[in-house]
């Protein structure tokens, strides 16, 4: 899961990202508006963290930047504690919910998890696709009523096609949702094609079927059709 931090206290930033990548999630940080909106037009995240009061201006123009391009991210506003009007302003422009400084980290991964949970998966806690069951809140997977042991990278990719079943996928699209921006520092895609491997044969040794589809000059689809 990827998530998007936009705020400028930098100490406050630094322990959710320590936090929340302990829990398992991908996170990118930036500290100002026009960086945000930057962001969150040129990538995709599973979720949105922002502070409303940022230097350059309000974190709800990242909100109704994302509502006009019909983004599927959630949203957490996080907002100072007698900012009562800015809650309510954010979460009828399209946030999801709210978090008043200060706050608890896992508090905050209980709302995190909940409003993917909510988006992504129709309020299940698992996905089942035939054999395959994924359950997000402890990022594990079963296959045949088996557990299946995967990297984190294994997991984040399965993940990805699952949520996106019988959609060709590319190569770029799998590497900016895997790696974020340290995927500029490859100079190939091999790396993809390594994790592709590994999966396939950990759920054929479960004795699962291989749903991943190569699409020539493009990238991937993850389907029985």
């Amino acid at each position: 899961m990827k998530i998007l931090i936009v705020e400028d206290e930098h100490l406050l930033a630094e322990t959710m990202i320590s936090y929340l990548q302990k829990e398992g999630y991908q996170c990118e940080w930036v500290d100002n508006l026009q960086e945000a909106k930057t962001k969150s037009w040129d990538y995709e995240y599973d979720c949105l963290i922002v502070d409303i009061n940022l230097p350059d201006g309000k974190g709800f123009e990242v909100i109704k930047q994302l509502k006009k391009m019909r983004s599927d991210a959630g949203i957490i506003i996080v907002s100072a504690k007698h900012a009562l009007d800015d809650k309510i302003y954010g979460l009828e422009i399209g946030a999801d919910d709210y978090l008043t400084k200060p706050f608890d980290l896992v508090e905050l991964n209980a709302r995190i998890k909940s409003i993917i949970r909510r988006r992504s998966f129709k309020a299940q806690n698992s996905i089942i696709f035939n054999e395959i069951e994924v359950f997000p809140d402890d990022r594990t997977v079963k296959v045949n009523n088996e557990f299946l042991k995967l990297t984190k990278k294994e997991y984040d990719l399965l993940l990805y096609f699952i949520t996106n079943l019988h959609r060709v996928i590319t190569k770029s699209s799998i590497a900016e949702h895997l790696w974020g921006d340290e995927m500029d520092m490859a100079d190939s895609y091999d790396f993809i094609y390594s994790h592709l491997k590994n999966l396939r044969k950990k759920i054929i040794l479960k004795k699962g079927k291989d749903y991943i589809q190569t699409v020539y000059g493009v990238g991937y689809k993850f389907t029985d059709e």
